[in-house]
Parts: structure tokens; sequence; C-alpha cells
């Protein structure tokens, strides 16, 4: 398996002014293996400590954070020498001994010569109350499930991931119905790492649909585990009402669908713990496409999607057959599957807004507005070949944006205002 955060890694380790590193992502994103993996191939020597349930590390990092101290402590704890310089420190699961966290503020100040990447699930959130968060002492890299082209090479298809890179359209166009088959699968494996492996190992839909249960288990117990119980209940029913949000033609989110008669003050803490846990995206409305997106930010208007797109065919219930042959029952939650895959593609892109476009008075949507930090590009989403693009008219007569992009599982199209841009290929769009 390929993941293109190593060359994020590696960049990091090449940098002179480089600071501890924390590993941002929802549970099972594959932050572990990704650290591990980069151990193996830019260090002589790796030293993984793993601070869940771990009573040792706890009482090391209880007293004072002397640096030279605890890498001594390290040291004893791990059997192995500590080499500033050709050995890859891993703290897995920092978030579980709070002052670990905390020491990393010291690293940077007194000993940045090691080299240390950390993986967090719970950050952001005020767990342990009293903690020191290092807030300028360290760098972030955010890890989502597997891209649509990691998928690719994963399964076995790197030429045509690499062919993607290269944006030769005529070509790519040629092999269409390779990508066509494979995305279609992707909708419903997803990104999850444990999903994807076993897929390109087996090929075999239901073992993947069995793990997929498992992981959204796994992300329950979570709720029970870590999140403030008198949250949790809420928390739940905010879950699991996101496949219907999404199901709806208009996918702003309505409160009244998670429970009758419910307000937004009564969810916005379990919201706000599912998006810092990297379970849910939220994508606000903008009034006006101007730069920055941010600064046109409606913040009660908001649509909501998961971090994985077969994760939600998952609980949505969908079967392969339904999705890979096609069903007239399945129109309506086609569009909710491949908007979750455009934002998923989207929010691997770095340092990318991400928004989305309705007029006051209701009769134009765009899916999504995003920003590059140099241009404002709407994109309409389309399931299949539809062409019909009422709103991103409606949306261009208004704006004159300089460019705006059309994605459907039609072929690539360059037209005057208007790019068609094949849903295999969106995450090229800041490239194009």
């Amino acid at each position: 398996m390929y993941r293109f955060a190593i060359e994020s890694l590696l960049k990091w380790k090449q940098n002179k002014y480089r600071k501890p590193l924390i590993i941002e992502g929802a549970r099972q994103v594959g932050k572990t293996w990704l650290m591990k993996e980069f151990g193996k191939q830019a260090y002589k020597n790796t030293v993984y400590i793993n601070f869940d349930n771990n009573s040792e590390m706890a009482d090391l990092f209880a007293s004072d954070l002397n640096t030279e101290r605890l890498i001594m402590g390290l040291e004893l704890y791990s059997g192995c020498k500590i080499d500033p310089d050709h050995t890859l420190l891993i703290f897995d699961e920092v978030q579980e001994v709070p002052r670990a966290l905390t020491s990393l503020k010291y690293f940077y100040e007194n000993a940045p010569q090691y080299h240390i990447v950390c993986a967090c699930s719970f950050l952001g959130i005020a767990l342990h109350q009293g903690t020191s968060f290092p807030v300028g002492k360290v760098n972030f890299l955010k890890l989502y499930p597997l891209s649509f082209q990691e998928f690719l090479i994963a399964t076995g298809q790197e030429r045509f991931a690499k062919l993607l890179d290269q944006k030769d359209f005529q070509f790519i166009t040629a092999f269409k119905q390779t990508y066509i088959d494979a995305l279609k699968q992707y909708y419903f494996v997803g990104g999850m790492p444990e999903a994807v492996q076993n897929f390109a190992e087996n090929k075999d839909f239901n073992a993947v649909r069995e793990i997929q249960k498992r992981i959204l288990s796994a992300y329950e117990q979570d709720f029970s585990k870590h999140a403030p119980h008198e949250i949790v209940p809420r928390l739940r029913m905010l879950w699991n009402s996101i496949p219907s949000q999404l199901a709806k033609e208009n996918k702003k989110f309505i409160y009244g669908l998670v429970r009758e008669g419910a307000r937004a003050k009564d969810y916005e803490i379990a919201m706000m713990w599912l998006i810092d846990c990297g379970l849910i995206h939220k994508v606000s409305r903008v009034k006006t496409p101007g730069m920055p997106l941010r600064a046109y930010e409606d913040l009660k208007a908001f649509k909501l999607f998961l971090v994985d797109v077969g994760l939600l065919g998952c609980m949505a219930g969908l079967s392969q057959k339904t999705l890979l042959n096609g069903n007239d029952l399945f129109v309506e939650f086609k569009g909710a599957l491949t908007e979750q895959y455009v934002c998923q593609q989207l929010k691997t892109i770095p340092d990318l807004g991400i928004y989305y476009y309705t007029n006051d008075r209701g009769s134009c949507e765009v899916d999504f507005i995003v920003d590059t930090g140099e241009q404002i590009i709407p994109v309409e989403v389309k399931a299949e070949v539809n062409l019909k693009a009422k709103s991103l008219k409606i949306y261009q007569e208004k704006f004159s944006p300089e460019i705006a992009i059309r994605t459907s599982m039609a072929d690539y199209k360059k037209e005057e205002w208007l790019l068609n841009l094949p849903l295999y290929a969106i995450d090229q769009i800041t490239e194009i």
C-alpha cells in the first residue's frame, strides 16, 4: 500500500526548522501504519511507543519533563539507543498521556535534534482538564482514508493513477471504462486501509462489508469510551442521521431529522466532537463567492459528510449489486454517494477551502465552491452523464467565474467558461 502522505513526511524530515509532528485523523485511517512505514523507509532505527493503557509511560511523563531524562527513560523502556540523527521516535495514541503531549514543547525548545512523530485521535477536545497543549511548537499533518488515486495504486492499477497525474485527457478517455469500473468499486469499498487491503487481496465485497461494519461498531464504542457521558446519546443520533440527511435532494443539515423538535444548541457539542475526531466533515454555505470564502460563510447552513464513502454505503445498507449494476431505487442515493466521494477527494488537497453556495431564494445551489487561495471555483456534481447544469448557468450569469467545473461520468471537455471534469479525475481540480 502506498500513501502520498509519505512524501509530506520526507519533506518534514529534511526541513531544518522541523518541529515534532502530530498526525491527525479519524481512527483506523492508517496513522500507525504510516508512521512505522516512514520509519522503515527513512531511518536506521525506529522506537515505537504506544501510550494507550501504558502505566510506565504515564509514570515517566508524570514528573518533570526534562528532555534528557525522558530520552533515558524511553531508551530503558524500548531497549534501544536513541540516536537523534538516525532514530525516529513514534508516540502513538499520545492523547492518552496528556503530559507526553505537553512534552513536545520542551523537545522543540531544548532538544530539536530528535525526530518525533505522534498520532493523536481526539485532538481539539478538552478530554483532559488542565493539559497544556504545545501551541506553535508542533507541526501538523492531516491523514484521511485512501483517495481514489491511492485506491488505484493499492489495487494494482498504478499506471492508471500516474496517467491521471499526467493530465493527458485524450489518453485518459481511451481508458475511461477502466476508471469508471474502479470508481464504482471505490464507492463500495471506500478508502479505509483495512477494507482496501482486503479487497486488493481477495476481491470479496462481502468481506469488505464485514470490515466496514466492524469499523462502524468500533466508532460507536469510542463514543462511550471517550466522549463526555452526557452527549453520547446525542452523538449516536446525530451520527446515524447522516445517511438520511444526505439522501435528501436538498442536503442541507436539518436538526429535525435527528429528532423531532431538536434544536441546534442541543447537538452543537456532539457535532463538534465528531468533527474534531475526524469522523465527519462540515461544509458550510457561502452567501457570496468572494475571496476569501471564509469571510462569507453562513454559520447556520451547512452539509455534513462522513469520513468515508464506503462507510456511508455500509450505514445505508447498500448492496454491491445495487451499486455496481445500477438500480432505479438507487437514483436519489446515488447523488448522495457521489457528493460524498467528491467531498472526500477535495479534503485530501492541502489548503483547499471547501464550501457550497445557494442563493437566498433557493433557486440556485452549487454543490461545492472551492477556494484555492488564488481563485474561487464552483463545482457542480452529477452522478451520471447528465450534463444539465441549470444552477451553474445561473451562478455563471451572476458572478462570471473565470472557470466553472461540472464533474460527472462524462468525458473531459473544455468549453468557454465550463470544464467537464470526469469524477475519477476530480482531485486534479487545482492542477488544471
